[in-house]
């Protein structure tokens, strides 16, 4: 075989990423093939198999690359970092602001993805343990789970909030709530649920903006 540089596999691999993220836009990420990465990049089954051994390696890579380019943790990080200065409500409604405006703008991309592998791993776990074993870091979610645990547990320490339940309990219902609304907004928007009255309310701006009053309340807030 040949050497090829660097650039040529990057280049190579870039390509197959590419096309993995496309398929899953288009299809659902448990029945794309590595059939359909071949058809989608016009490389030979050769020319896929040189840089991956199987679909769940294109796909581990696929989502490292999605961790490292779609982020919202310098969005936490900005916000939470205004917590001595700014009201906790207000701090919570900027928290789910964002989070609604990252859900809209990723819909379609990056929050269908992590719906479609959260239903893989019930049904395929030993899959999905071998696609993300070998991604880096924390994803976004667990990194705002984290900071926001800080968060709520230095503002209770300091007498700035008074929760109406635990710090464990209110991060719990907020982790469900949202797993909620991203399911309820990615089956009305990206599978064409058609036919649906309440539609128009099934929008993250919407549904996150009631989900902050609920935190806020659970918080203390009247």
């Amino acid at each position: 075989m040949p050497k090829v540089s660097e650039e040529y596999i990057i280049n190579k691999k870039k390509r197959i990423i590419d096309a993995a993220y496309t398929l899953c836009l288009k299809k659902t990420v448990s029945t794309v093939t590595m059939q359909d990465i071949i058809d989608e990049t016009g490389l030979s089954q050769g020319g896929i198999y040189r840089f991956y051994k199987d679909i769940d390696a294109i796909f581990s890579d696929m989502l490292k690359t999605l961790r490292e380019s779609v982020s919202i943790k310098e969005d936490v990080d900005e916000i939470l970092s205004q917590k001595d200065t700014l009201a906790a409500a207000e701090i919570t409604n900027r928290l789910f602001d964002m989070l609604a405006t990252f859900m809209t703008k990723e819909l379609m991309g990056i929050e269908k993805i992590d719906f479609e592998m959260s239903v893989l791993a019930m049904n395929a776990p030993e899959r999905v343990d071998k696609i993300m074993k070998n991604i880096p870091g924390v994803g976004n979610m667990e990194y705002l789970t984290m900071r926001t645990m800080e968060y709520f547990t230095g503002q209770m320490q300091c007498g700035r909030i008074h929760p109406r339940v635990s710090v464990e309990e209110l991060l719990s219902f907020i982790s469900s709530a949202y797993s909620g609304i991203q399911l309820t907004c990615i089956v009305n928007n990206c599978y064409q649920c058609e036919g649906n009255p309440l539609t128009a309310l099934y929008q993250p701006k919407v549904q996150l903006k009631t989900l902050a009053k609920t935190v806020n309340y659970l918080m203390g807030e009247e």
